[in-house]
């Protein structure tokens, strides 16, 4: 039996879909079975037989997270010592999700997974801090860090900008941020094919789309495509770049995110599909819908 926690949210949806399509057998949790209280993980899975735990539930409001430490810890951090103090129980394994917001993004080349992490903010803070709760319990696991990950499940930078496009006059986007997009059906490809494989090595694996891009032309490319499929009027908001100084979040993030895929797609053996051509799949999932 899978446990895939976190079932509803952008990764966790596209997994469940993925299951369901090939009838395998999985139960999925959302909020309602909370991960920062072991107690309660153990009476909800006290019945069940597991063999394989994906976490995909995750605190991830960037700016939020300043204000609310506490709470991203709990989540980020706990939760996933919990998620991992379950899977040595049952002997399962666990595949854990994390993020390339923990490394601080002063690099220029792409960063490969034994790189030197260093994250600028709260979020990335409890995020490697749960990557290390991971592996201070099991021996064997999987992270898989992704990054600037969108799909139908969940709030994402893809679907913001689909709203805010039709709403504002003038539309704002960072520019001196580069990264790499993830389509979240792309990266549950990748759990799935881990699970199907059932003899890859353990460890921490990056897993994005390929190439890279700032939020700026990944905004304008949004608004290009989105426009060509009639996802977004004729005329919608003008798109202005700016940098992360004068935007002013709350959170500081790394200026060059973009992980290397070296190592997953040589383990798999498989390529990661460029950012756009991702993007355009995901918005033409949207126009069949």
């Amino acid at each position: 039996m899978i446990w895939l926690i976190g079932c509803n949210g952008n990764l966790g949806s596209e997994i469940a879909w993925l299951l369901k399509r090939d009838g395998i057998p999985f139960c999925g949790t959302d909020s309602s079975v909370d991960i920062t209280e072991y107690e309660t993980l153990k009476a909800y899975t006290a019945d069940k037989s597991l063999e394989w735990i994906v976490n995909c539930a995750a605190y991830t409001d960037v700016d939020k997270a300043e204000d609310d430490r506490e709470r991203a810890f709990s989540v980020n951090e706990t939760g996933a010592r919990n998620c991992a103090l379950i899977a040595r129980e049952f002997g399962a394994r666990l595949i854990h999700i994390s993020t390339d917001y923990v490394f601080d993004g002063n690099t220029a080349v792409p960063l490969s997974e034994d790189a030197p992490v260093n994250p600028l903010s709260v979020y990335g803070k409890s995020k490697e801090a749960g990557e290390q709760a991971v592996r201070e319990v099991l021996d064997d696991y999987y992270i898989i860090r992704t990054s600037w990950l969108y799909g139908r499940g969940g709030q994402n930078f893809v679907n913001t900008m689909l709203r805010v496009l039709k709403e504002r006059p003038l539309v704002k986007v960072v520019c001196n941020q580069k990264g790499t997009p993830a389509w979240a059906r792309d990266i549950a490809s990748v759990i799935f094919q881990i699970i199907e494989k059932d003899d890859v090595p353990f460890g921490t694996y990056n897993c994005s789309n390929s190439g890279e891009t700032t939020w700026y032309d990944f905004a304008c490319t949004i608004s290009e495509e989105a426009g060509k499929k009639g996802l977004l009027p004729l005329s919608c908001a003008v798109l202005e770049a700016c940098t992360s100084e004068e935007y002013a979040a709350r959170a500081k993030r790394p200026a060059y995110s973009v992980l290397s895929k070296e190592k997953i797609c040589r383990t798999l053996e498989i390529s990661m599909p460029d950012w756009k051509d991702s993007l355009i799949c995901y918005l033409e999932s949207l126009c069949d819908d």
